[in-house]
Protein backbone atom coordinates (compact mmCIF):
# COMPACT_ATOMS: atom_id res chain seq x y z
CA UNK A 1 0.00 0.00 0.00
CA UNK A 2 1.34 3.66 -0.88
CA UNK A 3 2.04 6.22 1.59
CA UNK A 4 1.07 9.29 1.71
CA UNK A 5 1.62 12.61 3.79
CA UNK A 6 -0.87 14.32 6.20
CA UNK A 7 1.17 17.48 7.20
CA UNK A 8 4.35 16.44 8.64
CA UNK A 9 2.89 12.40 9.22
CA UNK A 10 3.09 9.73 6.83
CA UNK A 11 -0.06 7.52 7.10
CA UNK A 12 -2.00 4.96 4.74
CA UNK A 13 -3.20 5.96 1.35
CA UNK A 14 -6.58 7.94 2.38
CA UNK A 15 -7.42 6.95 -1.34
CA UNK A 16 -7.43 3.32 -0.58
CA UNK A 17 -11.16 1.70 -0.75
CA UNK A 18 -13.10 1.92 2.33
CA UNK A 19 -11.21 5.52 3.57
CA UNK A 20 -12.37 7.72 0.80
CA UNK A 21 -14.39 9.54 3.17
CA UNK A 22 -11.80 10.25 6.06
CA UNK A 23 -10.68 13.54 6.85
CA UNK A 24 -7.80 14.81 6.19
CA UNK A 25 -5.66 15.78 9.34
CA UNK A 26 -2.98 18.43 8.92
CA UNK A 27 -0.27 20.10 11.32
CA UNK A 28 -0.95 22.40 13.87
CA UNK A 29 1.51 24.58 15.28
CA UNK A 30 1.56 27.15 18.27
CA UNK A 31 1.56 29.81 15.72
CA UNK A 32 -1.78 28.71 14.24
CA UNK A 33 -3.54 28.63 17.52
CA UNK A 34 -2.17 32.29 18.29
CA UNK A 35 -3.54 33.12 14.76
CA UNK A 36 -6.85 30.83 15.29
CA UNK A 37 -7.29 33.05 18.48
CA UNK A 38 -7.02 36.70 16.61
CA UNK A 39 -9.13 35.38 14.49
CA UNK A 40 -11.88 34.29 17.02
CA UNK A 41 -11.05 37.83 18.73
CA UNK A 42 -11.93 39.53 15.22
CA UNK A 43 -15.15 37.46 14.36
CA UNK A 44 -16.28 38.26 18.11
CA UNK A 45 -15.63 42.06 17.42
CA UNK A 46 -17.81 42.09 14.22
CA UNK A 47 -20.56 40.32 15.48
CA UNK A 48 -20.77 40.76 19.22
CA UNK A 49 -24.19 40.34 19.68
CA UNK A 50 -24.49 36.62 18.90
CA UNK A 51 -21.61 36.24 21.53
CA UNK A 52 -22.69 38.00 24.04
CA UNK A 53 -26.02 36.30 23.93
CA UNK A 54 -24.79 32.35 23.52
CA UNK A 55 -22.20 33.66 26.63
CA UNK A 56 -25.43 34.44 28.40
CA UNK A 57 -26.63 31.09 28.48
CA UNK A 58 -23.44 30.00 30.14
CA UNK A 59 -23.37 32.25 32.82
CA UNK A 60 -27.30 31.84 33.98
CA UNK A 61 -26.19 27.96 33.59
CA UNK A 62 -23.35 28.29 35.74
CA UNK A 63 -24.83 30.81 38.31
CA UNK A 64 -27.98 28.32 38.33
CA UNK A 65 -25.79 25.25 39.17
CA UNK A 66 -23.49 26.96 41.81
CA UNK A 67 -27.39 27.89 43.59
CA UNK A 68 -28.55 24.41 43.80
CA UNK A 69 -25.51 22.95 45.37
CA UNK A 70 -25.30 25.45 47.63
CA UNK A 71 -28.55 25.35 48.52
CA UNK A 72 -28.30 21.28 48.66
CA UNK A 73 -25.82 21.56 50.93
CA UNK A 74 -23.23 20.20 48.15
CA UNK A 75 -21.20 23.11 48.29
CA UNK A 76 -18.10 20.95 47.52
CA UNK A 77 -19.38 20.01 44.12
CA UNK A 78 -19.94 23.81 43.19
CA UNK A 79 -15.94 23.69 42.33
CA UNK A 80 -16.07 20.54 40.12
CA UNK A 81 -19.44 22.01 38.55
CA UNK A 82 -18.00 25.18 37.73
CA UNK A 83 -14.56 23.66 36.31
CA UNK A 84 -16.48 20.80 34.61
CA UNK A 85 -19.09 22.98 32.84
CA UNK A 86 -16.10 23.88 30.25
CA UNK A 87 -17.16 20.14 29.01
CA UNK A 88 -20.36 21.39 27.39
CA UNK A 89 -18.67 25.10 26.25
CA UNK A 90 -18.09 23.43 22.90
CA UNK A 91 -21.89 22.54 23.03
CA UNK A 92 -22.87 25.93 23.90
CA UNK A 93 -20.58 27.69 21.25
CA UNK A 94 -22.01 25.17 18.11
CA UNK A 95 -23.89 29.15 17.36
CA UNK A 96 -20.65 30.92 17.18
CA UNK A 97 -19.09 28.11 14.99
CA UNK A 98 -21.96 29.20 12.72
CA UNK A 99 -21.06 33.05 12.73
CA UNK A 100 -17.21 32.35 12.34
CA UNK A 101 -18.52 30.35 8.78
CA UNK A 102 -20.36 32.62 7.22
CA UNK A 103 -17.90 35.62 8.15
CA UNK A 104 -15.46 33.24 6.75
CA UNK A 105 -17.25 33.27 3.92
CA UNK A 106 -18.14 36.94 3.78
CA UNK A 107 -21.77 36.86 4.64
CA UNK A 108 -23.74 38.60 7.27
CA UNK A 109 -24.43 36.67 10.02
CA UNK A 110 -28.12 36.51 10.95
CA UNK A 111 -30.45 34.98 13.53
CA UNK A 112 -32.03 33.07 11.42
CA UNK A 113 -28.95 31.78 9.43
CA UNK A 114 -27.45 30.82 12.11
CA UNK A 115 -30.41 29.45 14.14
CA UNK A 116 -31.61 27.39 11.08
CA UNK A 117 -27.64 26.05 10.48
CA UNK A 118 -27.71 23.27 13.19
CA UNK A 119 -30.61 21.36 12.51
CA UNK A 120 -29.55 21.97 8.81
CA UNK A 121 -26.11 20.23 9.71
CA UNK A 122 -26.63 17.20 11.47
CA UNK A 123 -28.97 17.98 14.37
CA UNK A 124 -29.18 14.15 15.15
CA UNK A 125 -25.65 13.77 15.26
CA UNK A 126 -24.51 16.94 17.38
CA UNK A 127 -27.64 15.70 19.74
CA UNK A 128 -24.97 12.18 20.02
CA UNK A 129 -22.32 14.52 20.85
CA UNK A 130 -24.44 16.22 23.58
CA UNK A 131 -24.74 12.88 25.34
CA UNK A 132 -21.55 12.56 25.29
CA UNK A 133 -20.63 15.66 26.78
CA UNK A 134 -23.16 15.01 28.97
CA UNK A 135 -21.91 11.79 30.13
CA UNK A 136 -18.76 13.77 30.30
CA UNK A 137 -19.82 16.00 33.16
CA UNK A 138 -21.64 13.36 34.99
CA UNK A 139 -18.45 11.21 34.95
CA UNK A 140 -16.55 14.77 36.01
CA UNK A 141 -19.13 15.10 39.08
CA UNK A 142 -19.37 12.06 40.25
CA UNK A 143 -15.50 11.27 40.64
CA UNK A 144 -15.53 14.54 42.56
CA UNK A 145 -18.33 13.16 44.86
CA UNK A 146 -16.32 9.89 45.43
CA UNK A 147 -13.25 11.47 46.00
CA UNK A 148 -14.83 13.65 48.34
CA UNK A 149 -16.41 11.04 50.40
CA UNK A 150 -13.22 8.92 50.54
CA UNK A 151 -11.26 11.72 51.93
CA UNK A 152 -13.50 13.72 54.09
CA UNK A 153 -16.68 11.29 54.52
CA UNK A 154 -20.85 12.12 53.90
CA UNK A 155 -20.69 14.72 55.94
CA UNK A 156 -20.90 17.72 54.58
CA UNK A 157 -18.96 21.06 55.09
CA UNK A 158 -19.52 24.80 54.89
CA UNK A 159 -17.52 26.44 52.14
CA UNK A 160 -15.01 27.97 54.44
CA UNK A 161 -14.35 25.06 56.53
CA UNK A 162 -13.92 23.13 52.91
CA UNK A 163 -10.85 25.96 51.63
CA UNK A 164 -9.61 26.14 55.08
CA UNK A 165 -8.91 22.47 54.97
CA UNK A 166 -8.15 22.06 51.70
CA UNK A 167 -5.20 24.51 52.06
CA UNK A 168 -4.34 23.85 55.16
CA UNK A 169 -4.60 20.37 56.35
CA UNK A 170 -2.05 17.51 54.66
CA UNK A 171 -5.22 15.26 53.93
CA UNK A 172 -7.10 18.60 52.14
CA UNK A 173 -4.09 18.80 49.72
CA UNK A 174 -3.54 15.72 48.71
CA UNK A 175 -7.73 15.76 48.06
CA UNK A 176 -6.84 18.68 46.18
CA UNK A 177 -3.80 17.54 43.60
CA UNK A 178 -5.52 13.96 43.62
CA UNK A 179 -8.63 15.41 42.25
CA UNK A 180 -7.09 17.77 39.97
CA UNK A 181 -5.47 14.94 38.77
CA UNK A 182 -8.45 12.71 37.99
CA UNK A 183 -10.13 15.50 36.62
CA UNK A 184 -7.07 16.35 34.13
CA UNK A 185 -7.54 13.03 32.83
CA UNK A 186 -11.24 13.04 32.35
CA UNK A 187 -11.17 16.66 30.47
CA UNK A 188 -7.84 15.28 28.58
CA UNK A 189 -10.36 12.66 27.20
CA UNK A 190 -13.27 14.63 26.60
CA UNK A 191 -10.64 17.21 24.76
CA UNK A 192 -9.57 14.24 22.68
CA UNK A 193 -13.23 13.69 21.10
CA UNK A 194 -14.89 16.61 21.13
CA UNK A 195 -11.98 19.37 20.22
CA UNK A 196 -12.76 19.74 16.38
CA UNK A 197 -15.84 17.48 16.75
CA UNK A 198 -18.90 19.88 16.72
CA UNK A 199 -17.38 22.36 14.05
CA UNK A 200 -16.67 19.34 11.83
CA UNK A 201 -20.15 18.40 12.61
CA UNK A 202 -21.99 21.48 11.55
CA UNK A 203 -19.68 21.91 8.78
CA UNK A 204 -19.87 18.72 6.60
CA UNK A 205 -21.80 15.13 6.92
CA UNK A 206 -19.87 13.41 8.96
CA UNK A 207 -21.39 10.92 11.91
CA UNK A 208 -20.51 11.86 15.47
CA UNK A 209 -17.96 8.70 15.64
CA UNK A 210 -16.11 9.76 12.69
CA UNK A 211 -15.95 13.33 13.93
CA UNK A 212 -14.45 11.61 17.65
CA UNK A 213 -12.17 9.70 15.33
CA UNK A 214 -11.04 12.68 13.45
CA UNK A 215 -10.79 15.01 16.77
CA UNK A 216 -8.37 12.81 18.52
CA UNK A 217 -6.53 11.60 15.25
CA UNK A 218 -6.18 15.71 15.38
CA UNK A 219 -4.69 15.40 19.09
CA UNK A 220 -2.75 12.71 18.41
CA UNK A 221 -1.07 14.10 15.18
CA UNK A 222 -0.51 17.51 17.27
CA UNK A 223 -0.16 17.05 20.85
CA UNK A 224 1.69 19.70 21.96
CA UNK A 225 -0.26 22.74 20.34
CA UNK A 226 -3.54 20.88 20.66
CA UNK A 227 -2.76 19.97 24.60
CA UNK A 228 -1.31 23.49 25.50
CA UNK A 229 -4.42 24.29 23.24
CA UNK A 230 -6.86 22.58 26.30
CA UNK A 231 -4.50 23.93 29.08
CA UNK A 232 -4.62 27.53 27.63
CA UNK A 233 -8.98 26.72 27.05
CA UNK A 234 -9.21 24.98 30.85
CA UNK A 235 -6.88 28.08 32.11
CA UNK A 236 -9.10 31.56 30.83
CA UNK A 237 -12.56 29.52 31.59
CA UNK A 238 -11.19 29.38 35.21
CA UNK A 239 -10.13 32.89 35.60
CA UNK A 240 -13.06 33.70 33.53
CA UNK A 241 -15.41 32.19 36.16
CA UNK A 242 -13.99 33.73 38.89
CA UNK A 243 -15.33 36.81 39.04
CA UNK A 244 -18.95 34.97 39.28
CA UNK A 245 -19.53 33.79 36.04
CA UNK A 246 -19.12 37.24 34.12
CA UNK A 247 -15.68 36.75 32.73
CA UNK A 248 -17.40 34.36 30.06
CA UNK A 249 -19.13 37.42 28.49
CA UNK A 250 -15.65 38.17 26.67
CA UNK A 251 -13.98 35.11 27.12
CA UNK A 252 -16.31 31.68 25.98
CA UNK A 253 -17.05 33.92 22.05
CA UNK A 254 -13.21 34.70 21.86
CA UNK A 255 -12.77 30.70 22.39
CA UNK A 256 -15.36 29.73 20.96
CA UNK A 257 -14.74 31.28 17.50
CA UNK A 258 -11.32 30.38 18.06
CA UNK A 259 -11.93 26.50 17.98
CA UNK A 260 -13.47 27.65 14.65
CA UNK A 261 -10.53 28.41 13.05
CA UNK A 262 -8.22 25.58 15.16
CA UNK A 263 -10.63 23.22 13.15
CA UNK A 264 -10.21 24.99 9.80
CA UNK A 265 -6.63 24.72 10.51
CA UNK A 266 -6.35 21.51 11.44
CA UNK A 267 -9.23 19.61 9.51
CA UNK A 268 -8.56 19.78 5.40
CA UNK A 269 -11.30 20.97 3.55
Amino acid sequence: MSDMTVGHLTGPDLSAPGRRSDPVVRTVTVDDISLALAAGLRDFRAAPTFGLVFAGFYVVGGILLTLVSMELDLVFLAYPLAAGFAIVAPLVAVGLYEVSRLLERGETPTWSAVLAAVPHHGARELGYMALVAVFGLIVWVYSAGFLYAVFFGLHGFEFSQIVSTVVSTPRGIAFFLLGNVVGAVIALALFSVSVVSYPMLLDREVDFVTAMITSIRVVLANPGPMIGWGIFIGTLLGVAILPGFIGLFVVLPMLGHATWHVYRKAVAP
